[in-house]
C-alpha cells in the first residue's frame, strides 16, 4: 500500500493549536445518564439561522437536473432561502464540470485586446439558484485565462491525458494582470445580474473576493490582494450602490491575513459589509491511501468540533480588534467537518462519517455551539456554510462531502438541516447535566470534544416549542451497547393540551444508508432496492404524534439516545 500526503486543499498550515484530526480512543467514557431541562418562559432573543447556507466547487452542476432538484429540496423544507455560493465563476471553460472544478467562462479577450463578456454559463447557474427560492452569495474568483499575468506561464506541470493545462491546475489563482479590466469585469457581472433579476433580489446577495487568500489559492501577496478588494468593492458599488461586498474568505489559520486586510479596509474607509473566513474539522492523514478497494484506514481518525470552534472563535476575536467592525456579521462559508469534498472512502476509510448518522449529528451539535459563541463576544457568526451539494459518476455512497449519492438518494447528512429547518424563529434557555464542558476548548491541549448529551430549544409565535436533544462524541470509531436514558423537563409552558411528535436520526432512523447497507451494500440496485432505500431517506417519526397533557406547566419523558443519535420533539398548542 502506497500513500499521499500532498498539500489539502482548505486546510491552513497552522497546526500549533490543533492536531489536524481527531484521534479514536476505544476507552473514552461514555456518558451514563443525563437531565435536559428547557424554560419554556426564557427568551434568549431570536435564534440566528446559521445553518441557511450551502457552497459547493463544481459551479457546471448547479443546472444540472439533480443539482436543481437538491435545490428545490431545500426550498421545500426550508422557511428562508438559503446562500449559495459557488466557486469558479470567473475562471475560463468548457462549462464541462468536474470534481474540485468548474468554470462560468465569463471573460475573453480577441486577439487586439477588446473585452466581451459571455454569461451564458451565468445565466443557467443563477437562475437555477433564484428559481428554486434562494440567494446567491457571490465569489468573485478566480482570473479569467485572458488575464493571466505573465508570471503564471512559470507554473509547470507535466503533460499527461488527465491534465489539460497549466491554467486548470492552479494558474487562474495568480492576480489580474490589470486591475482595471477586472473592474470593468466585476462592474459587468453586477450590470447583468441588476439588468437580469432586479434590484429587489441581488439586494439579498453577497459579493466575496476570492477563496482562502491566505493558501495557495491566490500566488499574490497580501497587499496586491488588498488592491485588489478595493478595487472590486469600488466596481460592484458603482453598478449596485447598497450591496453587501466583504470578505477575505481566509482559512481558519489565516489570522495575519485577516489583520493585514482588516487594517487596510478600516484605515483607508474601504466598504465592508461583512467578514468572511473558514474552518474545516480534520485533515486525515494520509489524505489518500493507494490501496486495495475499500480497505481500512491506516490510523482510526475523526473530525474534531473543538478545532472548529477554535479557529471560529480565535478569528471572531481578530475581527474583534477593531471596534468599528464589531456590528458586522461574521460568514463561515466553508465550515466543514473534513477536507477535501471530493475526497470519498475509497480514499480513505475515514471518510465514511459522511455517509453515517454520525454527520448530521456532528453538524447539529456544531450549529449548538457556535450559537453558544455567539453569545461570548462582539462579533457574531451569521452563516455557517457546509461545503456540500453532490458529485457526477459517483458510485452509491462514495462518501464524499455531499447531500446525495448515486441515484438521487438522500444521505443522512440532509436530515439534520430539514431538523434545523423546523426550530421556531426565538431561543430558549436549555440546560443539559451531561454536556462537553466548555472549558475543554480552553484547556490549550487540542483534545477532541468529549462525548456528551446536550440540547437546543426554540419556540415561534404560535407557542410552538421544539427541542433537538442528542448523543454525540468526536470518535465515529466509538460504540456503546446500550443507549442512555436522557430525562426530558419542558418547563413554563402556558397550555395543558399538546400534539407531540418525536423525528429521529440514528442508525436506524433517516437513514438510506443504513438501509442499503442492510440490502448488502448493492452497487446496481434494482428498482425495487432504489425504492426500498428512499422509503428510508427522509426524517423519520420515532414515534407516532399522540397528545399529551400539561399537569403544572411541565412535561417530562425519558428518550433513550444511542450513539450516536439526535431526537426533535415538537409541542404544539392543542
Amino acid at each position: 500500500m502506497s500513500t499521499s500526503t500532498a498539500h489539502n486543499p482548505g486546510l491552513s498550515s497552522d497546526t500549533n493549536h490543533f492536531p489536524r484530526s481527531a484521534p479514536s480512543d476505544p476507552t473514552a467514557p461514555h456518558v451514563e445518564a443525563a437531565t435536559v431541562v428547557v424554560d419554556a418562559t426564557s427568551d434568549r432573543g431570536p435564534l440566528t439561522r446559521i445553518w441557511e447556507s450551502i457552497g459547493y466547487d463544481e459551479i457546471n452542476w448547479t443546472y444540472t437536473p439533480t443539482g436543481r432538484k437538491l435545490l428545490k429540496t431545500f426550498g421545500e423544507f426550508s422557511p428562508r432561502p438559503f446562500l449559495i455560493r459557488p466557486h469558479y465563476v470567473f475562471c475560463s471553460g468548457t462549462g464541462f464540470g468536474i470534481p474540485h472544478w468548474g468554470n462560468g467562462n465569463v471573460y475573453h479577450e480577441d486577439a487586439d485586446g477588446n473585452v466581451s463578456y459571455d454569461f451564458t454559463i451565468v445565466d443557467q447557474t443563477y437562475d437555477a439558484i433564484v428559481e428554486a427560492g434562494h440567494h446567491v452569495l457571490v465569489e468573485i474568483a478566480f482570473t479569467p485565462r485572458d488575464l493571466l499575468p505573465p508570471e503564471a506561464d512559470e507554473l509547470e506541470v507535466v503533460s499527461s491525458p488527465t491534465v489539460y493545462s497549466n491554467y486548470e491546475a492552479g494558474a487562474w489563482a495568480y492576480p489580474p494582470k490589470d486591475y482595471e479590466k477586472w473592474r470593468g469585469l466585476v462592474a459587468a457581472h453586477a450590470r447583468h445580474c441588476l439588468e437580469r433579476y432586479g434590484a429587489d433580489e441581488v439586494r439579498e446577495w453577497l459579493w466575496e473576493l476570492w477563496n482562502e487568500p491566505d493558501i495557495f489559492y491566490w500566488k499574490g501577496t497580501p497587499e496586491q490582494f488588498c488592491r485588489l478588494y478595493t478595487v472590486t468593492a469600488e466596481a460592484v458599488r458603482s453598478v449596485l450602490p447598497d450591496a453587501k461586498v466583504g470578505g477575505p474568505a481566509v482559512t481558519g489559520g489565516g489570522v495575519e491575513f485577516m489583520r493585514t486586510f482588516l487594517t487596510h479596509t478600516s484605515t483607508n474607509d474601504v466598504p465592508l459589509d461583512f467578514v468572511s473566513f473558514h474552518t474545516k474539522g480534520s485533515a486525515f492523514t494520509p489524505w489518500r491511501v493507494y490501496g486495495p478497494t475499500g480497505g481500512e484506514a491506516p490510523e482510526k481518525q475523526n473530525p474534531s468540533a473543538h478545532k472548529m470552534l477554535f479557529e471560529i472563535r480565535r478569528m471572531l476575536g481578530v475581527v474583534g480588534e477593531f471596534p468599528q467592525y464589531h456590528s458586522l456579521p461574521a460568514i463561515v462559508d466553508e465550515c466543514d467537518a473534513g477536507v477535501p469534498a471530493h475526497y470519498s472512502v475509497y480514499d480513505n476509510a475515514n471518510f465514511q462519517f459522511q455517509n453515517t448518522e454520525y454527520y448530521p449529528v456532528f453538524q447539529v451539535k456544531l450549529f449548538k455551539k457556535i450559537l453558544d459563541l455567539n453569545e461570548t463576544g462582539p462579533v457574531q457568526v451569521e452563516q455557517a456554510t457546509s461545503w456540500s451539494f453532490y458529485f457526477e459518476g459517483e458510485r452509491f455512497f462514495e462518501g464524499t462531502r455531499a447531500f446525495l449519492t448515486a441515484g438521487g438518494i438522500e444521505k443522512p447528512l440532509l436530515n439534520a438541516y430539514r431538523m434545523m429547518a423546523r426550530l421556531g424563529g426565538r431561543r430558549l434557555t436549555a440546560t443539559s447535566d451531561a454536556m462537553s464542558p466548555a472549558e475543554d476548548l480552553d484547556a490549550g491541549d487540542g483534545r477532541s470534544m468529549r462525548e456528551e448529551v446536550d440540547v437546543l430549544a426554540s419556540t415561534d409565535a404560535a407557542g410552538r416549542v421544539t427541542v433537538l436533544v442528542w448523543r454525540h462524541t468526536d470518535d465515529q470509531y466509538r460504540t456503546d451497547d446500550g443507549p442512555v436514558p436522557v430525562d426530558l423537563r419542558i418547563e413554563g409552558l402556558a397550555g395543558t393540551s399538546y400534539a407531540l411528535s418525536h423525528h429521529r436520526i440514528d442508525a436506524a432512523h433517516s437513514n438510506a444508508h443504513t438501509a442499503w447497507t442492510e440490502l448488502g451494500s448493492p452497487q446496481n440496485p434494482s428498482d425495487e432496492q432504489i425504492t426500498a432505500i428512499k422509503d428510508r431517506q427522509g426524517l423519520e417519526e420515532f414515534e407516532p404524534v399522540r397528545d399529551v397533557t400539561v399537569d403544572g406547566g411541565t412535561f417530562s419523558t425519558v428518550v433513550d439516545l444511542p450513539l450516536p443519535s439526535v431526537s426533535m420533539f415538537v409541542l404544539e398548542p392543542r
